[in-house]
């Protein structure tokens, strides 16, 4: 799943509260044999803090070709926009949801091409939107201004507003119900609590209490919802990190376990593998169905990653992709590992790469 992104990483560095034309590149070395339902991977870059820089780079994996700028050259040189946060495929399009332009993007998966722009402002105000997550007909998306904001994938237009709490970050679908992690965030006061959505009725039915800051979610096959909260950094006891795992039946924290967290919170689930990034910038696993500590660095071949700021897992192939922002200001870079933890290839990517995901043929 997607983490919480430069916000938190320029508050952190302050000590404050208030909290990336496309040409064709040739990748020169080993780069594995992709699967073949695959047609390629995209990674989406954040840009600049307040740069308007956002890009989507398309790595091909038929032609081994790299394509930068692929979302502006689909659409005339048009920009991204300022701090692209996250993006996900469902159905026939692919969503980019866009922080502080205030808009969600709908284009073509395969071309990146524009079908619609959704802006997210409320009384001129923008409402800032995060994360993405679906079900059945409806997406559903994290904003700010405390609240998820419901669009039709049918129609496209967003259709009503759900109030959770403070400036919430990511969320994930378990057991017919909507989990959203309320950070806090810009609100200057963080908040520690998980809202529980009802997917019938599109209201919040329990408010469940965790660690201090979440951020970072991600759900099993066994029912459990992972969140990963990067603490108040700015007090004591509070700032500390940590994970909580929910059971979705029930909905309450059945077990907090010790985890080596910093402020990248990037986590994703393949099979009983949870992997997430650590605070000393390795890649640890976590056993969804034993639930216990496994590697504490799933990356077995020496390869070091200066900054790990997203992850993704392919389910089909059990490759693991992380992308290392490097020093937030250049661009980043997407290291490739086969299930075993050994590099398979890297690319040079965009400045502040925060979301990966696969497309197929």
């Amino acid at each position: 799943m997607k983490q919480n992104k430069l916000n938190y990483l320029f508050i952190a560095l302050a000590f404050i509260i208030v909290l990336a034309s496309c040409h064709k590149d040739k990748i020169v070395g080993n780069t594995g044999t992709p699967t073949a339902q695959r047609a390629g991977i995209y990674i989406l870059n954040q840009g600049g803090q307040s740069d308007n820089n956002s890009s989507l780079t398309y790595y091909d994996y038929a032609s081994k070709q790299l394509y930068p700028n692929f979302y502006a050259t689909a659409n005339s040189g048009a920009p991204l926009g300022s701090i692209a946060n996250d993006i996900a495929i469902y159905g026939s399009k692919m969503y980019i949801v866009v922080n502080n332009s205030n808009v969600v993007d709908i284009v073509n998966p395969k071309t990146a091409k524009l079908i619609k722009q959704d802006s997210l402002v409320n009384n001129h105000v923008g409402r800032l939107p995060r994360s993405i997550a679906f079900y059945k007909s409806n997406a559903f998306i994290t904003c700010y201004d405390g609240t998820v904001a419901v669009m039709d994938t049918a129609t496209l237009a967003i259709t009503q507003s759900i109030a959770v709490g403070r400036s919430p970050e990511q969320l994930v679908v378990a057991n017919n119900k909507l989990y959203v992690a309320n950070s806090g965030g810009y609100s200057g006061n963080f908040d520690n609590t998980v809202s529980v959505i009802d997917l019938s009725t599109l209201t919040v039915t329990k408010t469940i209490t965790v660690i201090t800051n979440p951020v970072g979610m991600a759900a099993d096959s066994y029912g459990n919802v992972y969140v990963l909260s990067i603490g108040d950094f700015s007090t004591g006891a509070t700032g500390v990190p940590g994970m909580d795992i929910i059971n979705s039946t029930t909905d309450v924290v059945a077990s907090s376990p010790t985890v080596n967290l910093g402020f990248n919170v990037a986590i994703t689930v393949q099979g009983d593998n949870i992997y997430y990034v650590t605070g000393d910038n390795k890649v640890a696993v976590y056993n969804a169905k034993t639930q216990a500590a496994g590697q504490a660095n799933f990356i077995t071949d020496g390869t070091s990653i200066i900054t790990p700021y997203a992850l993704a897992a392919d389910p089909i192939s059990g490759e693991v992709f992380v992308a290392d922002a490097t020093d937030y200001a250049s661009n980043g870079v997407l290291y490739a590992f086969d299930k075993t933890g050994k590099k398979e290839y890297s690319l040079t990517i965009g400045i502040n790469p925060g979301s990966i995901i696969l497309v197929n043929k």
